[in-house]
């Protein structure tokens, strides 16, 4: 089994950064792909980025490459996402997921294991 806490949402300005944390318990975790999902008002859960089993690859969704940077510290069951150059429609409820392989997984049906969502919101 394992269970995942974000924390470090918040509210912030146009242009301004914030990291999210994902602390993971369980005896799995090294060997989990995880991933990141943001969810809005009236919208589905949208993924935002995944990272293998060791840090060595990742992939974002269009709307976040180059903004955001998914990382993962296996030593410390923690996954990070850091969020710059924020903008209004990034607003959402961020989520953390995690599920067993070594692939890049998009679809939020793929994973096993959530949190309960951090919330992001970026003023104009």
């Amino acid at each position: 089994q394992v269970q995942l806490a974000e924390s470090g949402g918040g509210l912030v300005r146009t242009g301004q950064s914030l990291r999210l944390s994902c602390a993971a318990s369980g005896p799995t975790f090294r060997r989990d792909a995880m991933a990141w999902f943001r969810q809005s008002p009236g919208k589905e859960r949208e993924f935002v980025a995944t990272i293998t089993q060791t840090g060595g690859d990742q992939y974002y969704t269009d709307s976040v490459k180059g903004r955001f940077t998914i990382s993962r510290d296996n030593a410390k069951n923690m996954v990070y996402l850091q969020m710059n150059s924020l903008r209004p429609e990034d607003t959402a409820v961020y989520y953390c997921a995690a599920r067993g392989g070594s692939y890049l997984y998009t679809d939020a049906s793929d994973y096993s294991y959530w949190g309960q969502g951090t919330q992001v919101t970026v003023s104009s």
